[in-house]
C-alpha cells in the first residue's frame, strides 16, 4: 500500500581526482547542510568520496522518485541521517578511500564498507576473528546493523546479535579489496549491488540537471 520503492543498492569506485567542474557538477546537487559540512573539509582529497555518495544517492531518487534535486538532511539522536521532509524515504551511505556505497529503501536500512587493512589484536578477539579480513567482515555487518538501528556502533557491539539481526544482515560482493555488507528488513534480500563507473555516475547526473 503506498509505497514506491524495496531496497536499491548502488556502488562506485573514484579512481582519479575529479576535475574542477565535476567537483562543482557534485556540491550543486548537495542538500544545502551537507554543503556547508564539506566545504569546512578544506582538503579535496577528502570530499570526493562523499560527493560521489550523494551523487548516487540522487540518481537512485532520480529513478524512483523524479527528484530532481535532494531535499534537506537532518540527523537522528544517534547521527543518523534523514530528510524530515520525507520521513519514509529511508536512505544510507557509506565510503571509503576509492570505493563508495549507497542505499536507499521504503524501510530503515544501514550500509557500510571497508578496505582491507591491518586492525588491532584487541579488535580481532572482541570480533573473534581469526584475520584481520575476517574481523573487517565481521565489522561492516554490525556497523551496517548500527546504522540501520541509528545507534552507535559500539552498543551493537556490547550485545550479543539476536538471531533475528543476524539474519537481517547480508554480506555485499562490491568491489576486491573491501569488505561490504547491508542491514535491511527481516528477510529482505538486496538484490545485487549496480556499480557504476565514475564517468556514467557524473555523465548521468549532467545530462539530467
Amino acid at each position: 500500500g503506498g509505497t514506491v520503492m524495496s531496497t536499491e543498492l548502488l556502488a562506485v569506485r573514484p579512481d582519479r581526482e575529479l576535475t574542477n567542474g565535476e567537483t562543482e557538477l557534485l556540491f550543486h546537487l548537495l542538500p544545502p547542510e551537507r554543503r556547508e559540512r564539506l566545504l569546512r573539509q578544506h582538503r579535496a582529497e577528502q570530499q570526493r568520496e562523499p560527493l560521489c555518495a550523494y551523487g548516487l544517492l540522487l540518481l537512485a531518487l532520480r529513478r524512483r522518485l523524479g527528484w530532481r534535486t535532494l531535499p534537506p538532511v537532518d540527523r537522528g539522536p544517534g547521527g543518523k541521517p534523514f530528510f524530515p521532509d520525507f520521513p519514509a524515504v529511508h536512505w544510507n551511505l557509506s565510503h571509503t578511500a576509492g570505493a563508495v556505497l549507497a542505499g536507499v529503501s521504503d524501510r530503515p536500512l544501514g550500509v557500510d564498507i571497508e578496505h582491507f587493512r591491518p586492525v588491532t589484536p584487541r579488535l580481532m578477539e572482541r570480533l573473534g576473528a581469526d584475520s584481520a579480513e575476517e574481523a573487517l567482515r565481521r565489522w561492516v555487518r554490525l556497523e551496517a546493523l548500527a546504522k540501520q538501528r541509528g545507534s552507535g556502533v559500539l552498543t551493537v557491539l556490547n550485545q550479543p546479535l539476536t538471531g533475528a539481526e543476524n539474519a537481517s544482515v547480508q554480506d555485499l560482493a562490491v568491489f576486491s579489496g573491501c569488505a561490504a555488507a547491508a542491514a535491511l528488513g527481516e528477510g529482505e534480500a538486496p538484490g545485487r549491488v549496480q556499480i557504476w563507473t565514475l564517468e556514467a555516475l557524473l555523465d548521468t547526473l549532467a545530462e539530467n540537471l
